[in-house]
């Protein structure tokens, strides 16, 4: 820490000469050095910020010329050993007037001995600078050659400074947060206590981005305990937040990805508290909510481009319509991208209306959305398991993204939401579809259809979707009854079984739901 004149009286080789401060100027600034000298005039010998250490012959002399030259020669202050002789009276209040800091030692001291005492201070303190400015440099300049992510970044701000540390968009919602052992009160109402009480507060503010095209602040949310540090440590962290944000432009938005790393971090259980991550998700732009509620979107990319430039800046707009739609629809959310044409989503709902209500009309703005972004009528929305908590919604992720697959691979119209009543028998078989077992006992089933037309297969899977309900069939598929009961004859006839049988229809309808799952995926049943 640097070395006041307050602090050098307070050295145990200065009490000794039992001090008695005259002028208490300038007893808080910080000193560069300390000078002995007997010398009327020390304007040649100094350089500014010292303290004087002097017997006073000098000053008793002509008091007023002295302490006027001190001034103007830039020294802080004045220590001077009287003993038994006094100084003439006021003295302290010229030492004011010319703002010098003046402080007499009743008993006598070995000045050399204050000049190490002090000396040794200082060095070892610019000694620690140096190292500190290099740890901060070394940890900043490793960090950029490994491409870190916003929240490393921040995290490595907070460890060199052992303090919170926030980054915030212009909007004042938090994007990264290290809390660095603080409770989670600390981001309660972030939004409204950062724009009122980051300078009432004196909170650490550094703003990240070029003059004219700064995004964000860095902010330690409470008094440093060392101001020049801290404000060093912060611009490092700002120069690297700026270069990470040029790098990771055409990726993806800051936003979410401090939305998917919360996402991330609740997952991989690096995030366990409940209090934690709400306080989060809030300052995120989340609303707090007494249910969350975990969806996945799903678009269909079986015809996926080779390009991962070009894929990567679909998934982004697919991030952006689905964060977009939600905030439209009068919700609220936290979005991560999953996987190629998957979008992970907690959402807060609205209480305009019931939650079945809210969930179909956002179905159907994001099918509207999605089509005119991008281009993919083949978009499902798949509902999880509501949660209390936020982490207890986030984990139904899981359920929610395997309801999405199955919901993708359904033949029929599409529902404006999928729950798992939705799709029961069909997630069983989607799950399944990989083991030969079942991939050979699909073949088995309909080997006599696979080889032959494939008009017989739509009109068993017809007939199964219907129940054997042979007039609706009829009617479905605009036959008549003579030329339905002919066609369903062959089909009887090539797979030699009751097509009114119960068991024989289960079984049938399992085959050919396989056959659609693993169709949809686009991998062929092998032959047997």
């Amino acid at each position: 820490m640097p070395l006041t004149i307050a602090e050098v009286i307070e050295l145990p080789v200065i009490q000794a000469g039992n001090p008695e401060v005259l002028s208490a100027h300038r007893l808080g600034e910080t000193i560069r050095w300390v000078h002995v000298s007997d010398m009327p005039d020390l304007s040649a010998l100094v350089q500014g910020g010292e303290l004087v250490l002097t017997t006073g012959a000098a000053l008793r002399a002509s008091p007023r010329r002295y302490l006027r030259g001190m001034a103007e020669a830039g020294v802080l202050g004045v220590v001077v050993e009287i003993g038994e002789v006094a100084l003439p009276a006021g003295l302290g209040a010229v030492a004011a007037e010319f703002d010098l800091a003046l402080v007499a030692l009743r008993r006598q001291v070995r000045f050399v001995e204050v000049t190490e005492a002090v000396h040794r201070l200082i060095v070892a303190d610019q000694f620690e600078r140096v190292a500190f400015d290099r740890r901060v440099h070394e940890t900043f300049t490793e960090l950029s050659l490994k491409r870190p992510s916003a929240a490393g970044i921040v995290e490595a701000a907070a460890a060199i400074l052992d303090e919170p540390v926030v980054l915030e968009d212009l909007t004042h919602r938090a994007l990264a947060v290290a809390l660095r052992g603080r409770p989670a009160d600390l981001l309660r109402d972030w939004e409204r206590r950062s724009r009122l009480h980051a300078t009432t507060e004196r909170w650490a503010v550094t703003a990240v981005g070029p003059r004219a095209e700064q995004w964000g602040r860095l902010i330690v949310p409470q008094p440093a305990h060392d101001p020049d540090r801290t404000r060093m440590v912060l611009e490092r962290a700002a120069v690297a937040l700026a270069l990470h944000r040029m790098i990771e432009r055409d990726r993806t938005g800051l936003h979410h990805q401090a939305q998917s790393g919360l996402i991330d971090d609740v997952l991989r259980g690096r995030v366990t508290d409940e209090r934690e991550a709400a306080a989060r998700a809030h300052a995120l732009g989340l609303r707090s909510a007494a249910r969350y509620t975990p969806v996945v979107v799903r678009v269909d990319r079986t015809a996926s481009t080779s390009d991962p430039v070009v894929a990567q800046r679909r998934n982004v707009l697919l991030v952006d319509t689905v964060l977009h739609t939600v905030n439209a629809c009068g919700h609220t959310g936290l979005c991560a991208l999953r996987r190629d044409g998957e979008v992970g989503a907690v959402l807060a709902l609205g209480v305009t209306r019931p939650d079945g209500e809210a969930l179909a009309a956002l179905g159907a703005a994001l099918g509207t959305e999605i089509e005119r972004v991008d281009h993919s009528a083949g978009a499902v929305l798949a509902v999880g398991p509501t949660g209390n908590g936020l982490i207890d919604a986030v984990t139904g992720l899981g359920e929610a993204a395997h309801i999405a697959e199955v919901a993708l691979a359904m033949r029929g119209a599409r529902r404006p939401f999928y729950r798992a009543a939705d799709v029961r028998l069909h997630g069983l078989v989607s799950l399944l579809r990989d083991d030969p077992r079942v991939q050979t006992f699909a073949e088995t089933e309909l080997r006599a259809l696979l080889a032959g037309d494939p008009a017989q297969l739509d009109l068993l899977r017809e007939y199964l979707k219907l129940a054997g309900n042979k007039a609706a069939v009829a009617a479905r598929l605009h036959l008549s009854r003579p030329a339905l009961y002919k066609r369903l004859g062959a089909i009887r006839a090539a797979l030699g079984v009751d097509l009114d049988d119960g068991e024989s229809m289960t079984s049938l309808h399992v085959a050919l739901m396989v056959l659609d799952a693993r169709s949809r995926a686009g991998i062929d049943i092998p032959k047997t």
